[in-house]
């Protein structure tokens, strides 16, 4: 049985310890609220990007561009993995990195090669001891600082590797935000090009002439459109990750504060017995005089 010393330090360190997670909670709330509006302010011109690739694309039949159509003929596919580069945060990266590892065991199943390239410490960790030897590049650091100037140079560096033929297919995997209670892990295909194709896009297409080409115009566009989606995902995994941890450390701080009211229960409940053991002993010493 604890004495009253070990509960008094016990409640002691449990009150500092509901102190930081308080605190934590606070400041990924106050983050949060930036983080979601940058979130869903970027999904219209995320959405619409995709809308005029895929309308010019469904003009220009028959295209040959590379990161429109990816390459079939490489068994190689590469994956982009979106984490945090900090804990604390429930179970934000243990549901990309299960996701990821099935994905993984998917496709090895079919015979299709894997890369991995992950941005964010926490899952590439964890993936590492097994999924090691898969690895183009870890990059860190950058979970918490969305940058498109970021997004740009990892789309400079997906785009050499595509075309050095590394892979032949490139799809992006991040937590996407759906609001402070629940993040959605999506995969997303950046090479090929997600295309939406439905007969508005072909009719609306169909009354347009393009110039320059519709050619020349994507071989400008999908570098663009490939940062854009890099970046919207960066986005999402932020605002879900702040979601996450502000859920969590609210979880930690309720859990903290009903641990010390049981060790304070116990503690008095100890003193009281403490307390009565001392009067019987002290009332028989009192008699046996």
């Amino acid at each position: 049985m604890p004495s009253l010393k070990d509960l008094k330090n016990r409640i002691s360190s449990v009150k500092s310890t509901q102190k930081i997670t308080s605190a934590m909670k606070m400041v990924a709330a106050a983050k949060l609220r930036r983080a979601q509006d940058q979130a869903l302010a970027s999904r219209p011109y995320t959405s619409l990007m995709d809308k005029i690739v895929s309308k010019i694309s469904s003009k220009a039949s028959g295209t040959s561009i590379d990161l429109l159509t990816g390459k079939p003929e490489n068994k190689t596919q590469l994956l982009v993995v979106f984490s945090a580069d900090r804990g604390l945060c429930g179970g934000f990266n243990g549901s990309i990195t299960r996701s990821v590892k099935k994905e993984i065991n998917d496709l090895q199943k079919n015979n299709v090669n894997v890369k991995l390239l992950m941005v964010g410490k926490k899952s590439a960790d964890s993936l590492n001891r097994e999924y090691g030897n898969l690895f183009i590049d870890k990059i860190e650091g950058k979970s918490a600082k969305p940058n498109y100037a970021d997004a740009e140079v990892l789309a400079t560096k997906i785009i050499d590797l595509f075309e050095n033929g590394d892979f032949g297919v490139c799809r992006v995997i991040y937590n996407k935000f759906v609001s402070a209670i629940a993040q959605e892990v999506t995969f997303k295909s950046l090479i090929p090009a997600e295309i939406q194709i439905n007969e508005e896009n072909q009719d609306n297409a169909s009354i347009y002439d393009f110039e320059p080409s519709e050619e020349e115009i994507l071989t400008d566009l999908l570098p663009r459109n490939l940062a854009t989606q890099l970046f919207s995902s960066q986005i999402e995994s932020t605002a879900s990750e702040l979601a996450a941890r502000m859920t969590a450390m609210d979880n930690a701080t309720r859990n903290a504060g009903e641990m010390i009211d049981k060790l304070t229960l116990q503690y008095n409940r100890t003193r009281q017995a403490v307390i009565t053991s001392e009067l019987i002993e002290i009332i028989s010493g009192a008699e046996a005089l």
